[in-house]
């Protein structure tokens, strides 16, 4: 009990902290002057994707040659695209009814959205791949190649975001709530502060994640794949369904197409870099259905030139086929 105690007040702290870097995130945005679509598919994307980022980085360096935080670590990389290209997807797509009562297309800037999930597609297939190679030098040339291809990805997106969607009245500022246009200095702090806050949930949170999977009989890594992702992508989905409630669609769904770019890419790129990388049955399926969600949406958007509602409630089909699996198969687990 202490130590599911651990794992829920680190994620508490890992959520207000990556709240706290977001809101500093889109202060940061506005006082650069970055478009929308920079600002979604950049700075809110990275900025929610670092709790589930962190996990897997302090698995990896504290895990002392434990097989099972390792696993921990393998799980959160995987888990977290499987999560914003199915869930998110169907979240965000729910949410559009809810709040519009029709299947009409977005006011989405398509070109924003597809090029996120044309490097999500890329990238992360390259990912997944790299576990079949058969020497450790070719997964390190991968784990080199994807922050590359980040890198080629950011400045694009920088370059070719030209919509000319207003931020809108943002939240104030938590460090100085009075000032309606705080300094760099401030903006800065703020986000040091968060990040410092995600790094010590998340250092929690590995170790409460291990004991609780060893307690309760649940195995480490689909404790990881799924638990971890669901709670930790949170920040993506909450930000995501108030952009849609006040009509940013650019900045909702780059929001999270931005998150699983980076999620597929630098990520993957550290566990390489520090563990064997060699993915189990489970975990290559969860990444063929990010897959094959993604590339759902791709099709829809290069068929139509649209995306409507009913789109991205289809990624909860293939989160519901991953659970299906799980429970249909438990010799996978």
């Amino acid at each position: 009990m202490k130590d599911l105690a651990i794992m829920l007040l680190s994620l508490g702290v890992i959520l207000m902290s990556a709240e706290a870097f977001t809101n500093g995130v889109e202060w940061l945005g506005k006082r650069l002057r970055l478009s929308a679509g920079a600002v979604g598919s950049i700075l809110a994307a990275v900025g929610t994707a670092l709790p589930e980022t962190m996990v897997p980085i302090i698995a990896f360096l504290g895990n002392n040659g434990d097989a099972a935080v390792e696993e921990v670590g393998t799980g959160a990389i995987l888990g977290a695209p499987f999560m914003l290209a199915t869930l998110a997807f169907f979240i965000s797509g729910v949410a559009v009814l809810v709040f519009r009562r029709n299947n009409k297309p977005l006011f989405v800037n398509t070109l924003v959205i597809r090029r996120d999930i044309s490097f999500f597609l890329i990238l992360y297939s390259f990912s997944i791949l790299a576990s079949f190679l058969p020497t450790r030098n070719l997964k390190l040339g991968v784990a080199c190649i994807l922050p590359i291809l980040y890198g080629i990805y950011v400045i694009q997106t920088v370059r070719s975001s030209h919509d000319q969607e207003e931020h809108g009245i943002l939240a104030p500022l938590y460090i100085a709530r009075r000032s309606q246009s705080p300094t760099l200095f401030l903006i800065l702090s703020q986000l040091t502060l968060a990040l410092l806050g995600i790094i010590a949930g998340a250092h929690a949170f590995v170790d409460a994640v291990h004991v609780v999977a060893l307690a309760t009989g649940i195995p480490v890594f689909v404790l990881a794949l799924i638990i971890t992702p669901l709670a930790t992508e949170l920040p993506e989905k909450f930000n995501s369904v108030i952009w849609l409630r006040r009509g940013k669609d650019t900045l909702a769904l780059g929001n999270i197409t931005g998150a699983m770019v980076f999620q597929s890419s630098l990520i993957p790129a550290i566990g390489i870099s520090l563990s064997p990388w060699q993915l189990d049955s489970l975990g290559l399926w969860s990444a063929v259905l990010a897959l094959g969600s993604g590339l759902f949406i791709f099709s829809s958007i290069r068929r139509t030139g649209t995306i409507r509602p009913s789109n991205l409630i289809a990624g909860g089909v293939f989160y519901l086929l991953f659970i299906l699996t799980i429970i249909g198969f438990p010799q996978l687990r």
